[in-house]
């Protein structure tokens, strides 16, 4: 059996920033891993109403900005949040989130009859599709 094993070069650095500065320092010195982006479902509703879910807890209505630009939605926003303890270690603790999505309307679109509703969370916004024109049949007669 083979006794390999594979070397992390960074693995010393890491135990070492952990002995010093706590557990708290490795999710400190990788913050990806805890970023979580605005997650946004669209779709049809009986081919009648775009749907657009955008999930954002924590912001309320003034947090976001709904607009429509050059045939698409665009939907952005940015929540700050500060606490100031009296009885934690630290003094002032700040935290900021933002997203930005660009939905292409599609061009049966409606933009003048876009609502939109924030709800536990989730960002609703409704656009009603207009209906497509059947095509015209033609008749056709028997020459003479």
């Amino acid at each position: 059996m083979n006794g390999l094993t594979r070397f992390d070069p960074f693995a010393e650095m890491r135990a070492l920033q952990k002995q010093f500065f706590g557990e708290e320092w490795d999710s400190w010195a990788t913050p990806l891993k805890s970023v979580q982006l605005a997650t946004t479902d669209v779709y049809t509703h009986d081919d009648k109403e775009l749907i657009v879910e955008t999930h954002l807890p924590n912001f309320s209505k003034k947090d976001v900005d709904i607009q429509i630009d050059n045939g698409a939605l665009v939907i952005s926003g940015e929540h700050h949040e500060k606490n100031e303890g009296k009885n934690k270690k630290y003094v002032m603790r700040e935290s900021s989130s933002s997203f930005y999505r660009r939905i292409r309307l599609p061009e049966r679109a409606d933009s003048k009859t876009i609502k939109a509703d924030l709800k536990n969370g989730i960002l609703k916004i409704t656009v009603a599709l207009k209906e497509i024109p059947k095509p015209q049949r033609i008749e056709i007669h028997e020459g003479k």
